[in-house]
């Protein structure tokens, strides 16, 4: 394992193990309001924290991206971490949650790790290295044809400009895919994707810690990342695309029809 890598590691188990013991705790934790549905538990900041001082204790010259800090620092190596994606699944009791750490070197994401404590799996990429859940390799799944297709996705649930075409996309995949899923915690579907578990995801809105570890899973896995309109700018426009190449493009085929000016990414 590569030791960047293996350290991104140790700060997700130290994070999950942290959140793990806090579920049965979940009437007793402190929770902020954000924003519309979006909330913030005392558990976000400690495990964020806990990830950050073992990202620095290794590499005290990196930068840091996390969702509830933000910014700090400035180096060509920046850590992009959401320490727990899925928090509002997390304060209901529903076990789809993970934490996310992905570092980017000049620009490019080249590690990836996310880590599911409830169910004990790890994702982990290395670019160049492929993918692997736990100790298995993995690769995107074979089917080819979108009626045969799972495919994954996130309601829209804080900025609601872009519903009407989000709907829409929803209403004609309905249609034509064997079925849509949302459980509600971006960075593992996309994690979930690269193990096969899902043909292909769009999502709109999302940060960059959301979808960044995720995207390198899938791409290692051997599966292709966009925006919606099928160009690279998905960490910055949130909206994203993914799939087997197959499955990706038809995917793209079927979200143009309804794509409007803000969703294109560009």
């Amino acid at each position: 394992m590569h030791p960047m890598l293996n350290i991104a590691v140790k700060a997700a188990r130290r994070a999950g193990n942290l959140i793990h013991r806090s579920v049965d705790k979940i009437d007793h934790l402190t929770i902020t309001k954000k924003s519309h549905a979006d909330f913030v538990s005392e558990v976000d900041s400690i495990a964020e924290q806990t990830i950050i001082q073992t990202l620095l204790e290794a590499y005290p010259d990196h930068a840091i991206l996390a969702e509830e800090s933000g910014t700090r620092g400035e180096s060509e190596f920046t850590w992009i971490i959401d320490p727990l994606d899925g928090t509002t699944n997390f304060l209901h009791g529903l076990p789809q949650f993970a934490v996310s750490i992905a570092l980017r070197h000049k620009g490019i994401i080249t590690q990836a790790v996310v880590y599911d404590p409830t169910k004990n799996e790890l994702f982990t990429a290395t670019r160049g290295r492929g993918a692997f859940l736990n100790d298995k390799r993995l690769r995107i799944t074979k089917r080819i044809h979108l009626a045969d297709s799972l495919i994954g996705t996130g309601f829209p649930y804080t900025r609601f400009e872009h519903l009407d075409a989000y709907l829409a996309i929803l209403k004609d995949l309905m249609q034509k895919t064997s079925g849509l899923r949302r459980p509600g915690s971006a960075s593992l579907d996309l994690a979930w994707l690269a193990a096969g578990r899902y043909d292909g995801f769009f999502e709109t809105g999302l940060k960059p810690w959301d979808i960044a570890a995720g995207c390198l899973l899938i791409t290692e896995a051997g599966g292709m990342v966009s925006d919606l309109s099928g160009n690279d700018t998905y960490l910055d426009s949130g909206h994203i695309c993914a799939g087997s190449p197959e499955i990706h493009s038809q995917l793209l085929q079927v979200i143009a029809v309804h794509l409007t000016a803000g969703l294109k990414g560009k």
